[in-house]
């Protein structure tokens, strides 16, 4: 071997590689099992995919010592295409981690319906929790893009995944055919962004964009604009929000909770690093679009939401929707604010308060969607009406239930939503956003009512029975776990908040 074939030769860091690669391992794995599994053993790829996802999630803790890179540019060791550091192990925990409990919510509905093909679904999960992992790694827009559409593709058939069911199928391809588009915009811009810089490594083009002038630089400013377009998209911002309400009522429900977590976690890691790692050069520009599109996305979410309570035969994933995308417009504050800082290290603080949010909002929106998930099985409308009475029938998980509300509201004894939305308020307020600190204050108003209305429900007794019978339905053993988990951790952080804070205060690039 020459010398310059030898330099072309790269040692993998596998344990820096591990929780995606994992997932999708044991996804690869579920695939060819399905072929041999009977029927009547389906079951067993459930547990397979339960074991992979949390084996993919033990797999972080090695990478909380310190940095690791692997595929490196030959003779550059500070560019790589894969970092494994703060950041990247916080957004890895929250997609895997959320993974889990989609996996966990899962398992029963599978088992017992029989609507969906047990083998495809564990195999597109893992696969969507893979590219999803691989995301917040990414350190060059080629990786970066195609961890994205890892992510997405298995994510379109997971929606459209009911048999015989029309609203999965116009879910999935409504999702299918605006996601696809981004996608188209998102890549043209990358092609431009290319064109102009000559290298596709973020902190490569965070260095070239500055130089960039004349006719190039108009090539570059457009590259950016529609590169954020695609991020903006699984964000749920406002223009690009209409697909989510249909999507999430249509999808199976262990899927839309997957959606409104992880599929978050994959736009906004996206839109940190193109933003504030790649694009930081034209803050400037981004900044304050980031600002306007964070006030429409929380004002267009809570609205909308709001007017499901008054209707009492709306869905209550329906609802859960509308949430997400006010909650989506929260997190985009400290993205927005990291324009404005004055240094580095004060655009790391800021966006170390939409990681700890996304992290505090992960747990209590996965638990609220755990409990839906149980209601479903009684009541498979799952109308806001239908929660009437909850507490009379399931007092415990009324409670539950109740607290999650509380805490995406940012009511005590909620502290973990107050804390959350404390730190949004800061990055704003810190930034100098004082007129986006206001808007955001009028939307939590605006979602108290909604939120409130909602908690007063599942104490109200049903109409036409004084004395209602306590439920006596067995809830299978997964999805109790996932509501025990995400209790307990809606609990823990309420208690001791500075566990995340502290933690996202580290983010790192």
């Amino acid at each position: 071997m020459t010398a310059a074939a030898a330099s072309l030769v790269q040692s993998v860091d596998w344990v820096a590689v591990a929780p995606p690669t994992i997932a999708a391992a044991v996804g690869l794995i579920v695939l060819v099992a399905d072929l041999f599994v009977r029927e009547s053993n389906k079951t067993l790829l459930a547990w397979i995919s339960v074991a992979g996802l949390a084996a993919a999630t033990l797999a972080l803790l090695p990478l909380l010592d310190g940095d690791r890179s692997t595929f490196c540019l030959t003779g550059d060791e500070g560019v790589c295409s894969y970092t494994a550091d703060h950041f990247t192990v916080a957004i890895q925990f929250l997609v895997l981690a959320g993974a889990l409990l989609t996996a966990l919510l899962s398992v029963s509905p599978l088992k017992e319906k029989k609507a969906l093909p047990e083998g495809e679904f564990w195999f597109l999960l893992l696969s969507s929790a893979a590219g999803a992992a691989l995301l917040p790694a990414s350190r060059d827009l080629a990786t970066l893009i195609v961890a994205l559409e890892v992510a997405s593709l298995p994510a379109f058939a997971l929606v459209g995944l009911k048999r015989g069911d029309r609203r999965s199928s116009e879910a999935a391809l409504k999702f299918f055919l605006s996601s696809v588009t981004a996608t188209a915009v998102s890549l043209l811009g990358v092609s431009f962004v290319y064109a102009a810089t000559g290298t596709l490594h973020l902190t490569e083009i965070a260095a070239t964009l500055g130089d960039v002038d004349g006719q190039l630089k108009t090539l570059v400013q457009t590259g950016v604009a529609l590169t954020l377009v695609g991020f903006a998209f699984k964000t749920a911002a406002v223009p690009f929000h209409f697909w989510v309400p249909d999507t999430y009522v249509g999808a199976p429900l262990p899927v839309a909770a997957y959606l409104s977590v992880v599929g978050k976690a994959v736009g906004f890691s996206g839109l940190i690093l193109v933003t504030v790692v790649a694009f930081p050069a034209y803050a400037d520009v981004w900044g304050p679009v980031l600002a306007v599109l964070a006030a429409l996305t929380m004002t267009a979410g809570n609205v909308a939401a709001l007017r499901q309570v008054a209707t009492r035969a709306y869905s209550a994933v329906r609802l859960l929707a509308w949430s997400s995308v006010g909650q989506a417009g929260y997190l985009l504050v400290p993205i927005a604010a990291a324009a404005y800082a004055d240094s580095a290290q004060e655009a790391k603080k800021a966006i170390g308060a939409t990681v700890a949010y996304a992290l505090m909002y992960a747990a209590v929106n996965l638990g609220a969607f755990a409990v839906a998930a149980l209601v479903a099985r009684t009541r498979p409308l799952n109308r806001v009406s239908d929660y009437r009475g909850l507490y009379a029938q399931r007092p415990l998980t009324a409670l539950v239930l109740g607290f999650f509300l509380l805490c995406l509201a940012g009511l005590p004894p909620g502290i973990i939503g107050l804390f959350a939305k404390v730190t949004v308020f800061s990055a704003a307020v810190d930034a100098g956003l004082g007129w986006l600190a206001v808007v955001m204050a009028l939307n939590v108003v605006i979602a108290l009512f909604y939120y409130l209305q909602w908690t007063a429900v599942l104490f109200r007794a049903p109409e036409g029975d004084e004395q209602p019978a306590r439920q006596k339905h067995a809830v299978p053993l997964p999805l109790a776990t996932a509501i025990a988990l995400t209790a307990v951790a809606g609990i823990v952080l309420s208690g001791a908040p500075q566990l995340i804070l502290r933690f996202s205060a580290t983010v790192l690039f």
